[in-house]
């Protein structure tokens, strides 16, 4: 049995002041290793921020093969074509997101430490779901905290992918690749390293090779 993939998905910093620059700094990134997914996370801005962020980014992410995710927008997600829309649990329901955005979109939904809100998704037909947050993070307010249990559950019984988000970063991420995670969502693990966005991609590529080879 081949042995189960586990890959890198970021998420952008809170706020793009500088978008150009930011764009220069994700081709960098994105080109320094594998990555599955980006997500457009921008809190408290105008819709036309949210579009000026899309406009600029999803090409340099679509172009490397790496699949857009807009968080809480499912309307927009449609109407920007990104490759998908991610949901909390305060946002539009999963079953409402995925009659926005249709069937090609990608729908995935926050579970936080939550192994019943992950299959109520799975049911609504979500694409992944995300667990955590599995270590302390500044990016957000975290509600969950699970054990890294959940993802070997998760990965036991159930078909569809699982992420594991909140505070990751190259020195913890082995372990959630063990686990079983199939994402590994990090935004200020890339952004802030202190070598720099490229370098962290890297490491956090190793840190999931080491993890996957302790799964065997």
């Amino acid at each position: 049995m081949a042995t189960p993939l586990c890959r890198l998905y970021l998420i952008t910093p809170p706020r793009l002041d500088d978008l150009a620059g930011f764009g220069h700094v994700l081709a960098q990134a994105l080109d320094a290793g594998d990555v599955a997914a980006l997500q457009i996370r921008l809190k408290e801005v105008p819709d036309g921020a949210i579009a000026a962020a899309v406009d600029a980014l999803a090409p340099i992410a679509q172009a490397r093969g790496v699949a857009v995710i807009l968080n809480d927008r499912p309307d927009l997600a449609a109407q920007l074509g990104c490759d998908g829309v991610h949901v909390g649990q305060g946002d539009a329901s999963c079953a409402e997101a995925r009659r926005i955005v249709g069937r090609d979109r990608m729908v995935g939904v926050t579970c936080h430490d939550s192994r019943h809100l992950g299959m109520e998704a799975a049911e609504q037909g979500a694409d992944y779901v995300a667990f955590g947050a599995f270590f302390p993070t500044t990016t957000k307010d975290a509600i969950g905290h699970p054990e890294p249990e959940i993802l070997t559950i998760w990965q036991e019984t159930m078909q569809i992918p699982c992420v594991a988000i909140g505070g990751i970063t190259a020195e913890n991420a082995a372990g959630l690749a063990t686990a079983g995670a199939d994402f590994l969502a990090v935004s200020a693990g890339v952004w802030s390293h202190g070598e720099g966005p490229a370098a962290a991609v890297k490491a956090l590529n190793a840190a999931i090779a080491e993890g996957l080879a302790a799964r065997d």
